[in-house]
């Protein structure tokens, strides 16, 4: 009797030991998970299998393309994700950031049409995380798109990955992004982005704002604390809509804890262009990578086709690109705009019709 009371208390001890250990095990998990998932930042989809023709090949290295999917801009993403997957045979893993009372809308669409072999993982972004580091003007309420800051938390994204692809929703891919993606980065360097003074870009003269391809149409020079960076207001600005990013360097360099240190000094000092060329996103990031960023082939980001109706490039050399970017007012799904037809041979219709109405109500709109 006292060798199984013995026993007993053993058996005993032996649970607790183990009870005590899966809960720190369990709490250890925890942390892992809200370290890797902030607030605002929360993954809601999972990724479906590698396809099988991925598999057979070998070919399982994971290309991580990241773009942000807006309700009245829906269509763009499907597009361009569309185009992207078509023209490659990578292993290429979309992580959609969208907010919340998009996500049923984006997933019946991925799931509903052509598109439902794509590997996918739907990102909800809360707007809160950009509390006192977005200065709204009372007036204009509506040009706020808090998804338009989601590239400046690329590492949150995908936490787990060395290197991304950021690209916009009015962009169409016509080549392999594998390329894009293999773009060499110069060590110390976070991003690779697309100068506007390279050989594909035409410079264009804002009113007022002097020119929209270098610092000084951006960032206000008479502002001292802009005066005290030394930066040349005459250096050439980059355009943030498509870039590559070296994510252990971007962590490295914390970079997005500078970039949301000069979105909040701005609010505080306004320290932006006042006849602002282009979006509000791009002076904190022409700031922090001043000097300290590595280029991409300009072939891969041929822009300002969104700039004008009219057609600023010729048919072959827009055959040529291997990225067109459709930045500017004139968008793809526009009629107004400029090689609409290349843009909607990639575009996926929407079956629940939403984006149709979207789009009849945008060419009414352009046609007044």
């Amino acid at each position: 009797s006292v060798n199984i009371s013995i026993l007993i208390v053993a058996v005993v001890i032996f649970l607790l030991v183990l009870h005590h250990n899966f809960l720190g095990l369990s709490d250890f998990l925890k942390r892992e998970l809200s370290d890797s998932n902030p607030v605002g930042l929360q993954p809601i989809d999972f990724i479906p299998a590698v396809p099988q023709r991925l598999a057979d090949e070998g070919n399982d290295k994971e290309i991580s393309v990241v773009i942000a999917a807006s309700d009245e801009r829906l269509g763009g993403a499907i597009a361009a994700m569309n185009s992207i997957y078509r023209h490659t045979r990578s292993n290429v893993v979309f992580h959609i950031v969208t907010l919340n009372d998009t996500v049923d809308h984006l997933r019946l669409w991925l799931s509903n049409t052509a598109l439902k072999n794509l590997r996918y993982r739907i990102l909800d972004f809360d707007p809160r995380v950009l509390e006192g580091k977005v200065q709204v003007d009372p007036q204009k309420t509506d040009t706020l798109k808090p998804l338009t800051f989601a590239r400046f938390y690329l590492p949150n994204l995908v936490p787990h990955a060395e290197k991304a692809i950021y690209v916009d929703d009015d962009i169409i891919v016509q080549d392999d992004i594998l390329e894009l993606y293999n773009t060499p980065l110069k060590p110390g360097h976070a991003a690779a982005f697309s100068d506007d003074c390279d050989s594909t870009t035409n410079k264009v003269a804002v009113r007022g704002a002097g020119n929209q391809y270098n610092y000084i149409g951006f960032l206000d020079y008479k502002k001292e604390t802009i005066r005290k960076l030394a930066m040349k207001a005459n250096t050439c600005s980059f355009n943030p809509g498509v870039f590559v990013a070296n994510l252990t360097e971007w962590k490295l360099q914390n970079i997005t804890k500078q970039l949301e240190k000069w979105m909040a000094l701005n609010v505080a000092e306004e320290l932006y262009s006042r006849t602002l060329a282009g979006s509000i996103t791009t002076p904190p990031l022409l700031i922090v990578f001043y000097k300290q960023h590595s280029s991409i082939d300009p072939m891969w980001n041929v822009r300002h086709l969104g700039s004008s109706a009219g057609k600023r490039y010729s048919p072959q050399f827009v055959k040529a690109a291997k990225l067109l970017h459709w930045n500017g007012h004139f968008k793809p799904w526009g009629r107004t705009a400029s090689y609409a037809e290349v843009w909607e041979k990639w575009y996926v219709p929407d079956p629940t019709g939403k984006f149709g109405l979207i789009r009849r109500h945008s060419e009414a709109y352009e046609a007044k």
